[in-house]
């Protein structure tokens, strides 16, 4: 298992239908590859922006599997597994495993919500990350479960080798600077990364030693036939980091108050329809321009805020379709928005093209 520097902006990805609800794999890989082209540092499949709930088991696993396959190697991936029970949860984190993904991002069960206890969900995550493949980030979303996983919960986990990080999207600046504060004692990992300190994928290790050695046969050579062969791979050059728990924002209006609180990154739902303007939040920052990052964040606020905080996944797969990646229809009973809301959308994205 490679630990993971997850840093950065990650977009939290649609799955794409046909208008007969059948899952429209071309559209999701022409996607990932457009989504590969930005400069993001990842993208995130099957959480809540992706519909994960809308999906059966089978439909779950070759989504993973074509989204994988359309990505490039150098983008961090990471897999929406929850699921209400531990087992089906860990399956489906061995699937991912299988096709090359990064990291989970797991929900808290919500079906039986009254009997989720502090020590019920303790149970439940320590129970999935001794048993996942994969590292584990959890997955804070009161917007859908009717419960928050308390931050001294949150604390707690943070000290299981396995749980490496939390996406919180409930919106709460404050409540990202606790977990940040509370975490600070989470275990120290040292994590594989480029020279400049970029995350390096298990993807990129795989592709590098599958082809390192690939050579043309005598045999072939004395048969006369014209070969053409790639040159190989050169060995990527790697440096260590020393990272902690990796706190990430998961609203699209509080990523540079979430940064400047002591966030990682963000995983944003916004960022399926608008990765540039995301991601010129974050680089901001990172140039330590803050008067840009605030222009930046603004700019984005009251379309986010529209967008994907009240009109839902409607309203953001529109938007992506807008935006020149394939968005379609939500999957039943969810409604596409309305011709006035199309026309909202369109005009709170006319200055955020991507």
């Amino acid at each position: 298992m490679i630990e993971m520097l997850l840093e950065g902006i990650f977009a939290a990805v649609t799955t794409p239908f046909y208008p007969g609800e059948r899952v429209y794999f071309k559209k999701l890989e022409a996607n990932m590859a457009r989504y590969s082209r930005t400069l993001l540092a990842g993208m995130v499949v099957l959480g809540s922006t992706g519909e994960a709930v809308m999906l059966d088991g089978g439909e779950s696993r070759e989504v993973l599997r074509a989204a994988a396959e359309a990505a490039a190697p150098d983008k961090v991936l990471i897999a929406g597994v929850g699921r209400e029970s531990v087992k089906a949860t860990v399956e489906l984190a061995e699937a991912a495993a299988g096709f090359q993904y990064d990291a989970v991002l797991v929900r808290t069960p919500h079906y039986y919500a009254g009997q989720m206890t502090a020590a019920a969900v303790l149970h439940y995550f320590r129970s999935v990350a001794d048993r996942s493949p994969l590292p584990v980030m959890l997955y804070n979303i009161p917007a859908f479960v009717p419960y928050q996983i308390p931050v001294e919960v949150v604390a707690e986990l943070a000290q299981h080798p396995k749980i490496i990080g939390i996406k919180d999207s409930s919106g709460d600046v404050e409540r990202i600077r606790a977990q940040v504060e509370l975490t600070r004692n989470a275990p120290r990992r040292t994590v594989t990364v480029t020279p400049v300190f970029e995350a390096v994928t298990g993807r990129m290790l795989t592709r590098t030693a599958g082809t390192a050695g690939a050579f043309i046969s005598a045999g072939a050579l004395a048969g006369g036939a014209a070969l053409a062969a790639a040159p190989p791979q050169t060995a990527i050059k790697t440096r260590t980091k020393e990272v902690g728990f990796q706190v990430h924002c998961g609203s699209g209006s509080a990523v540079l108050a979430s940064l400047e609180a002591g966030a990682s990154g963000a995983i944003l739902g916004f960022a399926a329809c608008a990765p540039q303007a995301c991601q010129e939040i974050y680089q901001a920052w990172k140039d330590h321009d803050l008067q840009l990052a605030e222009e930046k964040q603004k700019r984005i606020a009251a379309a986010n805020r529209r967008i994907v905080g009240e009109l839902g996944i409607p309203g953001l797969k529109y938007a992506c379709d807008f935006n020149g990646y394939y968005g379609g229809r939500a999957r039943s009973p969810l409604l596409p928005p309305a011709a006035e809301a199309r026309a909202e959308i369109e005009s709170l994205l006319a200055e955020i093209r991507n």
